[in-house]
């Protein structure tokens, strides 16, 4: 997230956040892709990370950003942190460890997506190579350790990463050594919103299997083919994970509010000042647990909108439903994890496919596989097969589904040429991640060193 909010309005009733959710709902022709990517900066010649301060630094390759861009700068007790577009049509931001992220523009078509991605990568090629400075597109840090990671003077990431370790044994490497791609998407309608969010809760694991790219750790295989996905399965499970409740036939966004007002807060924001609130829920907030310690105690709706950005579920319902499962990756995947969501869930008889393909799978049977894919992959169990067999219709339904968007790029070609990368994937049968351990273990000699090469931006 590139900014935290402000919004003072003040909150009457557990109804005015449900009603802020239910604000999110819009008209299909109105239904926009917003895709964000992170990826790891390094220097060329070291294969180091790249530290905040100094003329060849993460606040360099902001600067730069800014100069070539003309984007807003956002700052953070005097540092810069992030760049919005002026018209609210993209940010910049910089993760706990400096990875970098493009929150993209929300679009019409996959097309734009991708042109999106290219052209933010050619801008930061330009400010990053008089740095000698690329971009390692991974879902993990391959060989640095935590100590090595240089941390950002961010004043959200500091709360965070005192809290972090109180719960959970993997919240540290989430927030320095890992990086996504993700696509947010709308909905019309609570019922809408309910039907997108069970087929896409049911399939995250899917996702995590497919674009499964982190396989290494401080220079060496980790055992995991997403170690990624296996630390979000303990980071902070009171707000991560699969969430049971949305597996229920009427769940809705009162559902959801019910389940965010009893996750404890990481901080409210006042007059410029991170207050930490790790201590209390929102809705012990709401009752009155900061009276005495913070000025203007009472919660405002700000405050609910940032709490919610707190939250970590495979998929997050905020405005819009945020898709979490996939591993940082090379630009190809960068417009493949948004095709396949969008196939998907953007055309009613690809929607209605999926349903009917996940109707009766359990909570406990997805859990089972999200438990399973970080270190099986796509060679995961799954009723009696794999979840390779699983990918196979579930591609052809978001691929059936692009095609009946019939958006058309210059030469002519719909969206669905973006899924190209995952259907030869699954031809070869093997993912990212083992396309890089079979590197490891042949050409590259045991080292990770030339993973910065491969797999650069």
């Amino acid at each position: 997230m590139a900014r935290d909010t402000s919004d003072h309005t003040s909150i009457g009733s557990i109804g005015d956040l449900t009603d802020y959710l239910a604000q999110g709902c819009k008209p299909e022709a109105e239904f926009r892709i917003g895709t964000e990517h992170e990826k790891f900066p390094f220097f060329c010649d070291s294969h180091a990370p790249v530290p905040y301060f100094g003329e060849a630094s993460i606040s360099g390759l902001l600067k730069g950003m800014q100069a070539a861009q003309g984007w807003e700068p956002i700052m953070d007790a005097g540092n810069i942190i992030g760049l919005a577009e002026p018209h609210g049509m993209g940010a910049i931001s910089i993760e706990p460890g400096g990875q970098f992220e493009l929150s993209g523009a929300p679009l019409e078509s996959l097309h734009q997506t991708h042109d999106e991605a290219a052209e933010h990568l050619a801008i930061l090629k330009t400010i990053a190579d008089p740095m000698n400075i690329r971009f390692l597109g991974m879902g993990g840090s391959p060989q640095w350790s935590f100590d090595e990671t240089p941390k950002m003077p961010k004043s959200r990431y500091a709360i965070m990463t005192r809290y972090m370790p109180k719960v959970g044994s993997h919240g540290l490497d989430m927030m320095y050594r890992t990086c996504t791609i993700q696509v947010n998407l709308d909905f019309s309608s609570e019922e809408d919103m309910r039907r997108k969010m069970q087929v896409s809760m049911k399939l995250q694991s899917l996702a995590t299997a497919l674009f499964a790219a982190s396989p290494f750790t401080e220079g060496k295989p980790n055992g995991y083919l997403s170690w990624r996905g296996e630390i979000w399965r303990d980071t902070d499970n009171a707000r991560s994970g699969l969430l049971p409740f949305t597996f229920n036939p009427d769940f809705g966004f009162k559902d959801y509010v019910k389940w965010a007002l009893d996750v404890p807060m990481y901080f409210v924001v006042r007059d410029g000042k991170y207050h930490d609130c790790t201590h209390i829920t929102f809705q012990q907030a709401l009752d009155g647990a900061l009276k005495g310690e913070v000025a203007d105690w009472e919660p405002n709706m700000g405050d609910w909108a940032n709490h919610l950005s707190t939250l970590f579920p495979d998929v997050r319902l905020k405005r819009f439903l945020e898709m979490r499962g996939a591993d940082g990756g090379p630009l190809s995947r960068i417009a493949a994890l948004p095709a396949f969501w969008v196939g998907l869930l953007y055309d009613s008889e690809a929607l209605a496919a999926a349903e009917t393909l996940t109707r009766d799978w359990s909570f406990a049977e997805v859990q089972a596989l999200r438990d399973a894919v970080p270190v099986q992959g796509l060679s995961a169990a799954f009723r009696g097969g794999r979840l390779a067999d699983v990918a196979k219709d579930v591609l052809a339904i978001s691929r059936r589904g692009l095609k009946n968007r019939a958006r058309l790029n210059a030469a002519g070609k719909d969206e669905a040429v973006y899924l190209d990368p995952l259907d030869e994937m699954l031809v070869r049968g093997k993912v990212l991640a083992e396309d890089m351990l079979a590197e490891f273990h042949g050409a590259w000699r045991e080292s990770v060193e030339p993973a910065f090469g491969a797999w650069q931006y």
